[in-house]
């Protein structure tokens, strides 16, 4: 069965994008560009796992992550963020705190993402 993956990205042109190489992959792809709503579309679609922008506004990725991880029915699916602004190394125990596994930086190759997420499927427990 294809795995989901939920992507939460106020820029909708790297939405699109970012579906298309995804589903390209043989993965289900879902995006949503209002962060506010994140929450409710993680429990309305059930991701596998979450793609998330750290800088977006009304929520930042930061607080969707916290707001996922404190929500027990939806605390255990991987969350890798993307930025083009926070690397992991700066924003280390802040990740933890919110429950994000991975960080990647924008712009990416396309075969880096599809690698952290096979990766962080492998790993889910």
């Amino acid at each position: 069965m294809k795995k989901k993956i939920l992507i939460i990205d106020d820029d909708e042109i790297f939405l699109e994008e970012l579906k298309e190489i995804i589903e390209s992959n043989g993965f289900i792809a879902v995006g949503v560009k209002d962060s506010l709503l994140a929450r409710e579309v993680v429990k309305k679609e059930n991701p596998d796992l979450i793609l998330l922008d750290l800088k977006m506004p009304g929520k930042s990725g930061f607080q969707v992550a916290d707001e996922l991880k404190h929500a027990t029915e939806l605390s255990r699916r991987p969350i890798i963020a993307m930025s083009g602004f926070f690397t992991k190394t700066e924003h280390f125990l802040l990740m933890q705190l919110c429950g994000i596994q991975q960080c990647i930086k924008k712009p990416f190759l396309p075969a880096e993402m599809i690698s952290l997420i096979n990766l962080a499927l492998q790993n889910r427990t």
